[in-house]
C-alpha cells in the first residue's frame, strides 16, 4: 500500500534519470579493431545448454527447437556450433539405390561405407562400357563362329539327313519329293520323270490307287519329320544360348572376379555382383545387339540402350565433406523433405526406373543434421505429416503424392525404405512452439529440446564490453570499417532504447549489423578511416527518416489544428493522452484527447470505444477498472448515482491496451470535481482499482510525441509528460528531450498514485481522508465525494417511492 506521506506531488525527473549514457571513458581500447573477436552470442547461456543437450543426447524424439524473435541470429550461433561438432563425428555413410532385377519396381536401397558409393557407380560405369565392346569383338571371334557354325551344321545335318532318308524310300516307290516355294510336295515319277498330269490321266486305275496310298504314306512321314523340325530348331537355339552363355561367361567372370576383389570387405556388395554377373550373362545379346526399334506412327524410331538397370543410383554420398552433414532446407516441400521418383517421356509414354529417384533433405541429412525453418515446413502441403512420420518411424519412404491419394495411375516405384537417424532443428517463432505443444500431440514427443533465445541481456560495465567485441565481430565478419569508443556507446545506447530499457541491451544482432553496415556507409561518405558517433547517430537518423512519412503528416495535422490537440491552457474533462502506432518496425507516438463527462444515472460506465466495437478487451478491462476505483473510494455507502461517458476524441481506429486508464480516471475526477486539467501536460500510464499506477510500454516514444508537438509550437517550460514511477529505469529519451529537460523548458514527472497525478495536473492537492473519513475542504478528492453525494441525492429526489426503499436499504 502507498502511504499518504508518499502522495506528496513529485518533483520533475532529475536529468540524469531521462538517458542513461553510455561513457566511452570506461573502454581501455581506441578502436574496435583492437578488440578480440567473439566466438558466441552473448547472454545466451541458457539456450546454448540447450543447443548442446540436444545435439548431443542420441535418443529418439529429442529435437531440437529453437524459439525466439527473428533477427537474434538463432541461426548463425546454431550453425556454427554444429560446425564444430560435426567435424568431430563420423562421416555419414553413401546411401544407393540398386536395380531389384527380380522386382525390378522395387529398387534395394544399400548402405555403403563414406565414398564407396560412388566408387561403385564408377566401377560399374566402367565395366559396362568395358562389356559393350568387350562381349560384341567375343562374338565376332573365329572362335565362336566356329563352333556356332559347328552347332549350325549338326542342325542342317539332322534335317538334310531326315529330308534325305525320306526322298530315297519315295524314289524307291517312283515318287520323288520336291521342294517348292510354297514348302514340300510328292510327284509319281516313270522312267524317273515326273509325269505330266495327262499322262497320270492316262495311268490304270490300279495304279493311280497305289500311287495315291504311297503319297498318302510319305505325307504322313514327311508331317512327322517337320513336327521335329521346331524342336530340332529349340535345341539348336538352346545350344546356340548355351554357348552364348558360356562366351559371355568367360568375359563377364573375369570383370566381376576383379570387383569382388575390390569390394571384398562389403558382402552386399558381393551378392549384388553376383546377381549382376548372372543377369548380364542370361541377357547376352543386349550387348550384342544395342541398337532397337519400335515403330510409332508408322515412322521407325531407332533408339540405343542404356543398360539403366546396370546402373547406381547414388543417393547420397559424403566423400568430399568431413564429419557428419549439415543441411539447411530453405524450401521444405513434401518432396524436397523425402524424395521423389521423376519420370520422362518416352514414346508418348511416362516412364521411370530406379535411376530416377531423387534424394530428399532427409537423405542428405541422415546421420547428421537437419535444420529447417517450422513456418516454411507448415506452409508446405503435407510437409509436415511426412517429417512427422518419417521420426516416429525412423526411415525414410518415397511415396507419390498421386499415388498416396490416387490422383495418378501411372506406374511408378515402390523405393526401399531407408533407415534415418538425423536430428532435427526446427527455428520459428515462440508463438509457433506453443501453439503446436497445444494442438499437435506429436510435437511433444518428437521436438523434447526447447532452446529459448533470450531478446534482450542486463546491462553493466561487463556487458558493455562483451558488447564492444560483438561490434568488433561483426565489422570484421561484415568487411566494415572499425568504430572509435564514442561510436561503441552510442551503439550501446541504441541498443538499450531498442529494448525500451535503460537496464538492459537487445541482443537483436540483425537491427545492430544493420546499423553497423549503415554507419559504415555515412564514415566511407565523409572520407573517414574510423566510424565515429556522429556516423552511427546519422544512421540511426536516416533509419528513422525513411520510416516517418505518416508520423510527420499527423504531427502537421495537430500543428493545423486539423486534429484537436491543447498545449496551452486549463479544460475541465479534458486531457491529453498518449497512444503508440507501430508500423514494422517503427514506433511512434502522438498525443490523442481524451474527453469525460458525468451525469445523474445508475453507476454506468460509458465506454464509447466499446459502444461501437473499436475497444479491445484490454482497454474495456481499463474502464471497468475506473468505475471500480470510483465506487470503492466514494460510494462505498450510498449507490453510484452518475453516469459517465469516455471517449478518445478524432479516433476512428481500434482502440487496445491500458496505458490510459490513468489519463482516463484523471479526466473523469477533473469532471467530477469541476478542476481544470492543464493541457500543458500529457499522461500516460495505467491504473488499478486501488488507484496505484502501473508500467506501460513504449515509454520513451510517448514522451518523445508529446515534446514533439510541443517545440513545433515553441516550448513554454510549462508542459510535460507524467509517467509511472516504474518507468523511470525505461528511459532512454533522445538528447534533444534531455536538453529540454536540463534547461527547464520540459518536464517529466513521475507519479505512483491517480491522487499525485490530480495534483499536478490541476494544481489542487488531491488530499488525504482523515480519521473521519473525510477529505479536506477544496481539495480534489473532497469536490470528488461532494459531487458524487449530491448524485446520490437527486437520484433519491426523483427516485419512486418503492426504488426510495431501496436505495435507504443499501445505506
Amino acid at each position: 500500500m502507498i502511504k499518504p506521506t508518499e502522495l506528496l506531488p513529485p518533483l520533475a525527473l532529475e536529468t540524469r534519470q531521462l538517458h542513461h549514457a553510455c561513457d566511452p571513458a570506461q573502454f581501455g581500447f581506441q578502436t574496435t579493431a583492437e578488440l578480440e573477436a567473439l566466438s558466441e552470442l552473448i547472454g545466451q547461456t541458457r539456450a546454448t545448454e540447450a543447443v548442446r543437450f540436444g545435439a548431443g543426447i542420441r535418443r529418439e524424439g529429442y529435437n531440437i527447437f529453437v524459439l525466439g524473435p527473428a533477427g537474434v541470429g538463432k541461426r548463425s550461433m546454431v550453425g556454427q556450433f554444429l560446425a564444430k561438432k560435426a567435424e568431430a563425428e563420423p562421416k555419414s555413410s553413401d546411401w544407393c539405390y540398386l536395380n531389384n532385377f527380380a522386382q525390378p519396381h522395387k529398387p534395394r536401397a544399400i548402405r555403403l561405407p563414406s565414398g564407396k558409393g560412388l566408387e561403385l557407380q564408377q566401377q560399374m560405369a566402367q565395366l559396362v562400357d568395358y562389356l559393350r565392346s568387350a562381349i560384341p569383338a567375343l562374338f565376332e571371334s573365329e572362335e565362336y563362329r566356329a563352333k556356332a557354325g559347328a552347332i549350325q551344321d549338326e542342325f542342317t545335318k539332322r534335317q538334310e539327313s531326315a529330308f534325305k532318308e525320306l526322298g530315297e524310300d519315295a524314289v524307291k516307290q517312283q515318287i520323288v519329293l520336291l521342294r517348292t516355294p510354297g514348302g514340300f510336295a510328292f510327284a509319281p515319277t516313270q522312267n524317273q520323270e515326273v509325269i505330266t498330269p495327262d499322262e497320270y490321266e492316262k495311268l490304270p486305275q490300279e495304279e493311280k490307287d497305289r500311287i495315291r496310298q504311297v503319297i498318302a504314306e510319305l505325307q504322313e512321314r514327311l508331317e512327322k519329320i517337320l513336327s521335329h523340325v521346331p524342336q530340332w530348331m529349340k535345341e539348336r537355339g538352346e545350344q546356340i544360348k548355351q554357348l552364348n552363355r558360356q562366351t559371355t561367361r568367360a568375359v563377364v567372370t573375369h570383370v566381376m572376379d576383379e570387383q569382388r576383389t575390390r569390394f571384398s570387405d562389403l558382402p552386399e556388395i558381393r551378392t549384388y555382383l553376383d546377381l549382376v554377373q548372372q543377369d548380364m550373362i542370361e541377357n547376352a545379346d543386349d550387348f550384342r545387339n544395342e541398337e532397337e526399334s519400335a515403330n510409332l506412327s508408322g515412322l521407325m524410331v531407332v533408339t540405343r540402350k542404356t543398360f539403366h538397370r546396370y546402373q547406381v543410383n547414388v543417393l547420397v554420398s559424403n566423400g568430399e565433406h568431413g564429419g557428419a552433414p549439415i543441411v539447411s532446407e530453405d524450401n521444405p516441400t513434401y518432396s524436397n523433405l523425402i524424395g521423389r521418383v521423376e519420370h520422362i517421356a518416352q514414346l508418348g509414354a511416362l516412364v521411370t526406373d530406379f535411376t530416377l529417384i531423387k534424394p530428399g533433405a532427409l537423405h542428405r541429412a541422415n546421420g547428421g543434421y537437419l535444420l529447417l525453418d517450422v513456418r516454411k515446413v507448415l506452409l508446405q502441403p503435407f510437409a509436415w505429416d511426412a517429417l512427422k512420420r518419417a521420426l516416429q518411424a525412423r526411415e525414410i519412404r518415397i511415396e507419390s503424392l498421386g499415388q498416396m491419394y490416387s490422383l495418378v495411375s501411372t506406374v511408378s516405384l515402390e523405393p526401399e525404405p531407408m533407415p534415418l537417424d538425423v536430428k532435427i532443428v526446427l527455428f520459428g517463432d515462440r508463438l509457433f512452439y506453443y501453439l503446436l505443444q497445444q494442438y499437435d500431440p506429436d510435437f511433444s514427443e518428437l521436438f523434447k529440446v526447447a532452446a529459448d533465445f533470450e531478446d534482450r541481456i542486463e546491462r553493466s560495465a561487463e556487458t558493455h564490453l562483451l558488447y564492444a567485441r560483438l561490434i568488433a565481430t561483426l565489422c570484421a565478419k561484415e568487411k566494415l570499417l572499425p568504430l572509435d569508443s564514442g561510436a561503441v556507446a552510442r551503439v550501446i545506447e541504441h541498443s538499450a532504447r531498442l529494448v525500451g530499457d535503460a537496464q538492459r541491451l537487445s541482443t537483436h544482432m540483425r537491427s545492430i549489423a544493420d546499423l553497423l553496415q549503415e554507419a559504415d556507409f555515412w564514415a566511407r561518405e565523409a572520407g573517414l578511416a574510423v566510424a565515429t558517433a556522429s556516423n552511427v547517430q546519422q544512421a540511426i537518423d536516416a533509419q528513422i527518416r525513411r520510416q516517418d512519412r505518416l508520423r510527420t503528416q499527423l504531427q502537421d495535422a495537430i500543428l493545423r489544428d486539423t486534429l484537436l490537440i491543447d498545449t496551452q491552457g486549463a479544460v475541465v474533462g479534458q486531457i491529453n493522452g498518449l497512444s503508440v502506432l507501430e508500423l514494422g518496425d517503427f514506433a511512434f507516438a502522438q498525443p490523442t484527447r481524451i474527453t469525460a463527462t458525468t451525469r445523474l444515472g445508475q453507476g454506468e460506465m460509458i465506454n464509447i470505444e466499446r459502444e461501437v466495437k473499436l475497444s479491445g478487451a484490454i482497454h474495456s478491462k481499463g474502464v471497468l477498472i475506473l468505475s471500480s476505483f470510483l465506487a470503492a473510494r466514494y460510494a462505498r455507502n450510498q449507490p453510484l448515482s452518475l453516469t459517465a461517458s469516455l471517449v478518445f476524441e478524432q479516433s476512428y481506429g481500434q482502440v487496445e491496451g491500458d496505458s490510459a486508464s490513468l489519463a482516463e480516471l484523471c479526466v473523469l475526477l477533473s469532471n467530477l470535481a469541476n478542476a481544470a486539467v492543464r493541457q500543458s501536460l500529457a499522461v500516460t500510464g495505467s491504473v488499478n482499482q486501488l488507484g496505484q499506477v502501473q508500467a506501460i510500454g513504449a515509454v520513451n516514444e510517448k514522451i518523445e510525441g508529446f515534446f514533439d508537438i510541443c517545440a513545433a509550437r515553441g516550448l513554454t517550460g510549462e508542459q510535460g509528460v507524467l509517467i509511472p514511477g516504474t518507468n523511470v529505469k525505461h528511459l532512454m529519451l533522445r538528447r534533444d528531450v534531455v536538453a529540454a529537460a536540463e534547461n527547464g523548458q520540459f518536464h517529466i514527472y513521475a507519479v505512483d498514485h491517480v491522487d499525485q497525478a490530480m495534483t499536478i495536473l490541476t494544481g489542487v492537492p488531491a488530499g488525504e481522508a482523515g480519521a473521519d473519513g473525510q477529505y479536506p475542504m477544496e481539495s480534489i478528492n473532497r469536490r470528488v465525494a461532494a459531487r458524487v453525494a449530491g448524485l446520490s441525492a437527486l437520484r433519491k429526489a426523483f427516485a419512486h417511492p418503492s426504488e426510495e426503499k431501496k436505495m435507504d436499504r443499501s445505506h
